[in-house]
């Protein structure tokens, strides 16, 4: 399971950069960003809650005003999850953003939450502040589900902390 994983990780990689030299429209910075949370957060039962860490690229680029990114999470009862989506940067003042996001992609359930299906699709919202480096703090909430094509979908809600640092003028990379 972890060769499939770090295969589809390395094609969205590869796609992610092609759409960034593709449609080179500059945005403020790429980032990587980091982040820890709290996985199954809104469950009542504390079965499957567990702490989650996630690791991103998100282009500077923009395809119809949409920033491109890939990112993988895992959870502290092994189960994994690698996306790709979209996602737009609203900036309600020069230095809060907020960000709603799309992102479907492969989940592996691990010990953790059984998620009915490999299949999964991730929608958030993100709050941030961009300091003046354009590094960034926020918090997130997202939902994760199969979206019915599975046999059960018993999604879930991940909150989560995260550090953005601008990488685009260091490894001139996606820019």
């Amino acid at each position: 399971m972890l060769r499939l994983l770090g295969k589809i990780a390395a094609g969205a990689a590869l796609i992610f950069g092609m759409s960034s030299v593709a449609f080179a429209q500059e945005h403020d910075s790429s980032y990587l960003r980091v982040g820890v949370g709290y996985y199954d957060a809104l469950n009542g039962d504390d079965e499957d809650q567990t702490a989650t860490g996630h690791v991103e690229l998100i282009s500077g680029s923009e395809i119809f005003h949409l920033n491109p990114f890939v990112g993988v999470m895992g959870t502290g009862e092994g189960a994994g999850y690698i996306y790709a989506g979209v996602r737009y940067d609203w900036y309600v003042t020069d230095n809060i953003i907020i960000a709603p996001s799309f992102a479907p992609g492969i989940y592996s359930d691990g010990n953790g939450k059984d998620l009915g299906h490999a299949i999964e699709f991730r929608s958030a919202i993100e709050v941030a502040y961009e300091f003046d480096n354009n590094a960034r703090i926020g918090a997130s909430l997202y939902h994760l589900s199969n979206a019915g094509i599975g046999d059960s979908n018993p999604g879930t809600e991940v909150v989560t902390l995260h550090y953005s640092h601008p990488i685009g003028e260091v490894l001139n990379v996606f820019e």
